[in-house]
């Protein structure tokens, strides 16, 4: 089949390209993220490795060859997964590749949030030594930390969470309790935000854009902090510079936002109680690499009738 990997700012596609020499494939690398782009560059492709390219109804229209387009991650935002159903087209991600390093991610802002780390570095550096400018910090076995979404990466997190002595709180309407993760309180996303010290999300954009909005803020305690590691958008960011500001609640940690790449001149980035990430918390060398082999072997199954590991839609007569 005729690959593409129709856009990657990652610095070489070697180890895909490897991936297809063994198994006697091709694959061609383009720069394509509009529509037209994709149309032009990659118009006669079966299959599509994608980063940010968007796949809509306008390019499965213009190139009928296509028969799968594989995401790099998790999210599949960027493809129209109702028009690639309608026209036959199978649609995947990889979603395990970094879920270590997110859920470590998210620790990493709940620990500097709950504990005042960046900003007790900054007053130390440039103010004075004064650890009472800190207060107040409460014991971790006394807080409660509320993971919102608990699938692969939220059940993580929340494991990782509750061995550091918090109380973990989760609202998922798919979970199913069971021995494993018995610590995890399963209530409803109302009693979660009212009761949290700590809310983290782990949950799509899809159907939740906007969750977290000035009312969603002003029922949290004025003492908690909201950490989201999943997607912009989630969050409302005008909102949330809202609750900052007015004291609604005490701090956030952010690894994405809407409209990335975002200017260092957002009004956001001036509040001190907020930490912001780029868009990183998938990052690991071996996550990097783990990611760009499983787009490539999932690819490799695809063209050869094998069925894949991580189908997104189901079609008929397909091998997922």
């Amino acid at each position: 089949m005729k690959v593409y990997i129709t856009d990657c700012d990652h610095d070489s596609v070697d180890i895909e390209k490897k991936v297809f020499a063994d198994a006697g494939m091709e694959v061609t690398l383009c720069n394509a993220k509009s529509e037209d782009e994709v149309i032009d560059q990659c118009g006669d492709g079966e299959i599509f490795i994608v980063q940010y390219a968007k796949i809509t109804k306008k390019v499965m229209d213009a190139i009928p060859s296509l028969k799968y387009v594989v995401r790099y991650g998790v999210g599949v935002d960027t493809i129209d997964l109702l028009e690639a159903t309608k026209h036959g087209i199978q649609v995947g991600n990889v979603p395990d590749y970094g879920m270590n390093e997110v859920a470590d991610h998210a620790i990493a802002l709940l620990l500097s949030l709950k504990r005042k780390i960046i900003m007790m570095n900054d007053n130390t550096k440039n103010n004075k030594w004064d650890y009472q400018k800190s207060i107040p910090i409460h014991r971790f076995s006394k807080q409660t930390v509320g993971v919102v979404g608990l699938g692969r990466i939220g059940r993580n997190f929340a494991s990782k969470a509750h061995a550091l002595g918090f109380n973990i709180m989760g609202y998922d309407p798919y979970f199913k309790k069971s021995e494993e993760f018995n610590y995890i309180d399963s209530v409803s996303l109302e009693k979660l935000i009212e009761n949290s010290d700590a809310i983290s999300l782990h949950i799509p954009s899809d159907g939740n854009i906007g969750l977290f909005s000035y009312e969603t803020f002003k029922k949290m305690k004025d003492s908690a902090v909201i950490i989201n590691v999943a997607r912009g958008g989630i969050i409302n960011e005008n909102d949330l510079d809202k609750a900052l500001i007015n004291g609604e609640i005490a701090g956030a940690g952010i690894d994405c936002m809407e409209n990335e790449p975002v200017p260092s001149d957002n009004k956001l980035f001036s509040r001190d109680n907020l930490i912001v990430t780029p868009h990183m918390a998938w990052y690991s060398e071996e996550a990097a690499s783990e990611l760009k082999r499983k787009v490539a072997e999932e690819a490799v199954r695809f063209s050869n009738g094998e069925k894949i590991h991580y189908p997104i839609n189901k079609l008929e007569n397909t091998p997922v």
